[in-house]
């Protein structure tokens, strides 16, 4: 997606004509892919990943650690801003969801129970994600 398009001006009609089904359910339906069916759960290549809805980038991969969750986790996003946390209280739980903070797709939930140095467990969904290995810092 072009920086100068506006992701929340975007319709539900190009949304579901830029992203795959999957990228669609995950991203503007706040679904779930499978635990461990997910392109990035054991990826170890470095780059930055950012939003498959509009390319922000979201995580870095020297914060990618694995989790046993099943789904790809970070410790801390890319830069202060690049994720909203919002409140979740859908399947009889409270849980903060995590958003990207340009197009407000869904990305996963955070959880309080994540390695040093901040403590925090970015669980997101590879479908929300593409993995730029270029960007390596």
């Amino acid at each position: 997606m072009a920086e100068d398009t506006d992701p929340q001006a975007l319709t539900d009609a190009e949304w579901r004509e830029r992203l795959t089904p999957e990228q669609y359910g995950v991203l503007r339906g706040a679904g779930t892919e499978r635990a461990f069916s997910g392109e990035y759960t054991d990826t170890e290549v470095d780059g930055l990943y950012h939003c498959a809805g509009c390319g922000a980038e979201l995580f870095a991969s020297d914060t990618k650690f694995h989790s046993g969750s099943g789904w790809p986790s970070f410790w801390a996003a890319a830069k202060e801003g690049a994720v909203e946390e919002r409140t979740d209280v859908s399947h009889g739980m409270s849980r903060t969801e995590v958003v990207c903070a340009r197009c407000g797709g869904h990305l996963g939930h955070v959880f309080p129970d994540g390695p040093n140095p901040t403590g925090l467990r970015y669980c997101v969904n590879s479908l929300a994600l593409e993995l730029d290995p270029a960007d390596a810092s």
